[in-house]
This record gives C-alpha cells, structure tokens and sequence, in this order.
C-alpha cells in the first residue's frame, strides 16, 4: 500500500555431499544488501521461475532509485496510527526505498509474502494512483496464483495474509486474469482517498 508524501517520504532440502545450510549462505550473502530475515530470503526464493521475478530484480536494485530495496517487518503504528492496519507499506527517505510488511504477517508462509512483496515493488517513487494500486493488486494476485499453483498447501495456511490473497486470487481469476474486479476494489478503498486517477507510468 502506497500513502502521499508527508515530511519524510512514504511512499503490504540439500543433498548428498552439499551441506545443508550452503543453499542458505548463498542467499543470504545475495541478499544481504535487502535482508537478513531468513522469511525474506525464502521468499525472494521463489521469486524465480514466476512473474515475481521482476519484482525480485526491482527488490535487488533495478528500480527507479538504483539502489537495492530494504525489507522489514515492521509495527507499521510506530510511524503513524494511521497505518497500523496496513498489510505493507512503501517508504522512501532520500533515494532509498524501503518495503515494511505488517507484523501481523511474520508468520505467513513465504509464498504469500512473496506475493505481498511482488505488490509493493511496483511502488518506486513518490506517486501513486488508484491505477497504479489496481496493477499492484492485480500483480500481487497473480503472483499468488503461480504460488498456489507451485505449492497448493500455502493457500491452506490460516493467518490474515492468505485469507486476503485468497479473496484476491478469487477476483482475479473469476474475471479472466484481469484486474477488472479488483479495480472496483480499489477505487472504493478508504486508504486511497484523495488519490488521482493516473501517475507517470499507469
């Protein structure tokens, strides 16, 4: 979720003789520059081989700021009351972008955080639009249903974030893989109040 610019910019196994934690020291030191938290890590994981793969290279550092995202899960009513019931919420102060997932959502499996971090991804500046959130949701959702589709347990799993990607993954696929019913979603969401139609690139 992207809210305007206030004072400071804000912007939801191994085998045989391989060791068993070489697969992690691997992704860890490729993510090092994003995040230490081993939920992250797995869900940049599985990232690959999905569309979130553009969302992982954004994440890494080919976005609009040049600089690698910052993940972290984050009791979102320290920055404001305002935000305590966000699922994630994009901040930029100066040229970094951070990405702060609820604490809610600690817990979620990590195809669903993938999926959650595939939305704010898109968020790379400043601006924002109900188009623009209509295309994160719609991402985010199609995102989630290559996740379940890989691991059809993830859907399972009971926690809030599952149960709003479910709702969403619904949507999407009733209307033939198009946002059409997540954009009625959007435009009447409290949380975007106020923001205009269109930003540069959506």
């Amino acid at each position: 979720m992207r809210v305007p610019k206030t004072l400071l910019t804000v912007i939801f196994a191994f085998f045989f003789a391989v060791p068993a934690f070489a697969g992690n020291i691997s992704s860890t030191s490729s993510y090092s520059s994003v995040t230490n938290n081993s939920k992250f890590i797995q869900a940049l994981d599985l990232m690959d081989g999905t569309s979130a793969s553009w969302a992982k290279k954004a994440i890494l550092g080919n976005n609009a700021s040049g600089l690698p995202m910052k993940l972290e899960f984050k009791n979102l009513a320290d920055i404001s009351p305002d935000y305590a019931n966000f699922d994630a919420l994009g901040w930029k102060k100066g040229k970094q972008l951070y990405i702060f997932i609820n604490n809610k959502h600690q817990n979620a499996p990590a195809e669903a955080l993938a999926s959650l971090l595939s939305h704010e991804a898109v968020h790379q500046d400043e601006l924002c639009s109900l188009e623009e959130e209509t295309y994160a949701w719609g991402y985010e959702a199609d995102v989630w249903t290559q996740m379940k589709a890989k691991n059809p347990m993830a859907a399972q799993i009971q926690c809030p974030l599952t149960e709003r990607l479910n709702t969403l993954s619904r949507l999407f696929t009733s209307a033939n893989h198009t946002t059409s019913s997540i954009r009625n979603l959007v435009y009447s969401n409290p949380g975007y109040k106020g923001l205009p139609i269109h930003s540069p690139g959506f």
